[in-house]
């Protein structure tokens, strides 16, 4: 019973599962009716689902005859009146198609115009967007075409910002055009084409300032010339001020901007055409001479091409090169003071520009390059202006020269150049100078006595006698009481040798102008040169004469010759000693010989050394006489009663002094004498002061008399006057604190010493 119920159960939901199938299929797209399908014959009832469905077929078919039979008069009406309408729209369309013919014959004029006017609006259309894109483009060609035109002039910086406006402002805007990117890249080229042709420029600008440095330093040595003459115009008249400007002002007004000028024209070249000046006229700024633009459009260019190191280096390299060539003296300079000049006017020209960049563009070149330029240029100058005034034998072209360094060095030094060294050299050529006038004053003096007859100059009247007075300053009473007819006890070569003692020694003073030296520092020139010219010169120049057989000098005459030189030598000695300065109360000694005595030897050594012309026994009598006489004078400088005290200090002191006696005697300044005979001279002092020094009175006091007496030469009242000094030092200061065990039998040592002294001098008496 339940197996029946389930089998019922089941045909009722096959049932219902077809009767869905069949509503899906008809509601269904054929497309998309194959999973139905599918879902029917997966099942097991597709046999039972086949005969629903052609039930359900014939079902629709039924319905289909019955809606066909009920339609069917309606569908034959239908027909009848689609006949009609046929016929009427054959009608139409044939009236449509001839309305169409005429239309189109009667549109084919305007078609026509309506296709040109579509091409006009093309056309304008075209027409619009191209001048819009010329619009955009003009600008960028005739920046090109200015850029051209720009270099073609040689305009080189303002082509540089040319292009840098093209590249950054303009051609970005229509960088999709092919003429554009042929500009971009044909920029790099042109920014290397203006670097060639602006380092051309200051090529030239280099080759021509190297040329011209002479003109440059010409003009600016002139302009110093001008400021010093004014400046001496202005120290003798002091209320005249103003006028021409000085140098600095001159520079500092005349700094130069750069020229808008045409790159071919001469200022590029770097030197501008200036006449002669008149010498009263005022001279120009040296740097008016030179167009400095094409070192500034370089420097510019370079410094916005971001080369601005390279040109640096560049520059300094060349310029480098410039001075050493520069500072290279031609191997005749010597000859003329044209060579000096223009070898002086070169480096100062170049200085002058060097000068001038430095303080018209920012680091181009720096100071520590201008103080290596100018170290470099002062030791070469230096030793060139050394080697070539070795040559020269004209005391007035060396006269000349000087002046000429002079101007150069106050140039320079109004440029800021430090100039102390060349004024150091000056004092070499000095010395130069002043054996070139040493050798010209020699044949003036050898003409002076070989043209003098060495007779006494006759006098008829006063007249006469006052201007021989007035030539050689001759003071006389005696003669001047005798009546005239007189004579001169001198012939005429001693005026005459005067005159030109006094024309050497304004030569010298001629030299010392302008060096900036002390009144005390001209002195000691004129004094050493002037004592050469009388120890070395004249006294040459004498001795000749005096050897010569020709000379009508008698026998009485020699001997008075020789006796001058005697007394004269004695008086100079006697100038020095005036200048001793001994410190008698001195504690302890100096170092070395004192100041007075070494000048006093030195003057003695360049004495006898030009002594050698003269006979052998004059020179030995002359040197003997000097060396006792001096020796003498220093004994009665250490005894003099003024001297009323005197230490052991100050006594080693004088011992020093005469130590350096004693080495000047040994030293053989006068070839002749045996052994040690000239030392001789101060065997007096050596004993009483090696007595005193040693303190050694026992030897003294036990050998005095004998013949082998260690101080045979020591006269016992010399030695009291001497114990009696010290004695009262000793008193007062307790000087002789060293040789004393205590103050006691120090005074008693002394005093006992004292007693047997003049018990010496008593018996020698008796």
């Amino acid at each position: 019973m339940e197996r029946g119920k389930m089998a019922e159960l089941e045909s009722l939901e096959t049932a219902a599962e077809h009767e869905r199938i069949l509503r899906e299929i008809e509601s269904t797209d054929t497309a998309c009716i194959g999973p139905t399908l599918r879902s029917v014959y997966d099942g097991e009832e597709h046999g039972r689902f086949m005969e629903k469905l052609e039930a359900r077929i014939r079902n629709h078919d039924r319905e289909i005859e019955k809606m066909c039979n009920f339609h069917y008069q309606g569908f034959v009406d239908s027909i009848t009146e689609l006949l009609k309408v046929r016929g009427e729209a054959q009608k139409l369309k044939n009236q449509v198609t001839d309305t169409n013919r005429k239309l189109q014959n009667e549109g084919k004029e305007l078609i026509i115009a309506m296709e040109e006017l579509k091409q006009c609006r093309l056309q304008q259309r075209n027409i619009s967007a191209t001048v819009d894109k010329l619009t955009l483009c003009l600008p960028v060609l005739e920046m090109y075409s200015k850029l051209r035109e720009q270099m073609k002039s040689k305009r080189h910086y303002p082509a540089l910002k040319t292009l840098e406006h093209l590249e950054h402002t303009y051609l970005p805007q229509v960088s999709h055009y092919r003429f554009c990117k042929i500009m971009v890249d044909n920029i790099p080229k042109l920014r290397e084409e203006i670097k060639e042709v602006s380092m051309s420029d200051l090529k030239d600008f280099l080759e021509s300032i190297r040329k011209h440095s002479d003109k440059i330093g010409e003009t600016a040595m002139k302009q110093a010339q001008q400021q010093r003459n004014l400046d001496n115009i202005v120290s003798q008249h002091p209320r005249i001020s103003g006028g021409k400007k000085s140098k600095k002002e001159v520079c500092a007004s005349s700094d130069l901007e750069v020229k808008n000028t045409s790159p071919m024209s001469e200022q590029d070249s770097g030197i501008l055409d200036v006449e002669d000046e008149d010498e009263d006229e005022e001279v120009p700024g040296a740097q008016d001479l030179v167009d400095f633009s094409p070192v500034y459009r370089c420097l510019h260019i370079y410094s916005v091409l971001d080369a601005r190191e390279t040109f640096e280096n560049y520059y300094r390299k060349q310029r480098r090169k410039q001075a050493r060539l520069v500072l290279q003296p031609p191997s005749n300079m010597h000859e003329t003071l044209d060579g000096y000049r223009k070898y002086f006017n070169q480096i100062v020209g170049f200085f002058v520009v060097e000068d001038h960049i430095l303080h018209t563009t920012q680091g181009l070149v720096n100071r520590a390059y201008i103080d290596e330029l100018w170290e470099m240029a002062l030791s070469k100058t230096i030793a060139a202006l050394r080697t070539h005034s070795s040559y020269c034998s004209d005391p007035s072209l060396v006269l000349d020269l000087k002046n000429l360094i002079v101007l150069f060095a106050d140039t320079l030094q109004g440029y800021g150049f430090p100039v102390n060294q060349l004024f150091d050299m000056l004092l070499e050529i000095q010395d130069q100078y002043s054996e070139t006038l040493l050798k010209k004053w020699s044949g003036v003096f050898r003409n002076i006595l070989d043209s003098d007859n060495y007779s006494p100059i006759p006098v008829t009247n006063e007249e006469v006698y006052k201007k021989i007075v007035g030539q050689f300053p001759f003071q006389d009473a005696e003669l001047e009481k005798q009546p005239f007819p007189k004579k001169f006890p001198f012939s005429e070569f001693v005026p005459k040798v005067y005159n030109q003692i006094k024309e050497f020694i304004y030569a010298c003073l001629k030299f010392s102008e302008d060096l900036h030296l002390s009144s005390t520092e001209v002195d000691d020139m004129i004094r050493k040169s002037t004592n050469l010219l009388l120890t070395r010169t004249l006294s040459n120049c004498l001795q000749n004469v005096i050897k010569r057989k020709n000379v009508g000098l008698t026998e009485d005459a020699r001997h008075a010759a020789e006796e001058e030189i005697y007394t004269n030598l004695n008086q100079k000695i006697d100038q020095f000693l005036q200048l001793a300065d001994y410190d008698w109360m001195a504690m302890e000694p100096g170092s070395k010989a004192s100041d007075y005595l070494v000048d006093l030897i030195g003057f003695l050594r360049s004495t006898f050394a030009v002594f050698t012309h003269l006979p052998g026994k004059v020179a030995q009598t002359a040197c003997m006489s000097a060396c006792k006489h001096l020796s003498t004078s220093l004994m009665q400088l250490l005894l003099e009663a003024e001297v009323r005290q005197l230490t052991l200090g100050a006594l080693q002191q004088f011992n020093l002094d005469v130590e350096e006696c004693e080495q000047f005697a040994r030293s053989g300044p006068v070839p002749g004498f045996q052994g040690d005979t000239l030392q001789l001279a101060f065997i007096d002092l050596r004993q009483l002061l090696d007595l005193f020094i040693q303190w050694d009175w026992s030897t003294y006091l036990a050998d005095y008399g004998q013949p082998t007496c260690k101080y045979l030469r020591v006269n016992p009242t010399t030695a009291l006057i001497l114990l009696e000094k010290m004695r009262d030092t000793s008193r007062k200061n307790n000087v002789f604190a060293q040789f004393r065990k205590n103050e006691r039998d120090k005074q008693k040592l002394i005093d006992t010493v004292a007693k047997q002294l003049r018990s010496l001098i008593n018996s020698h008496h008796s």
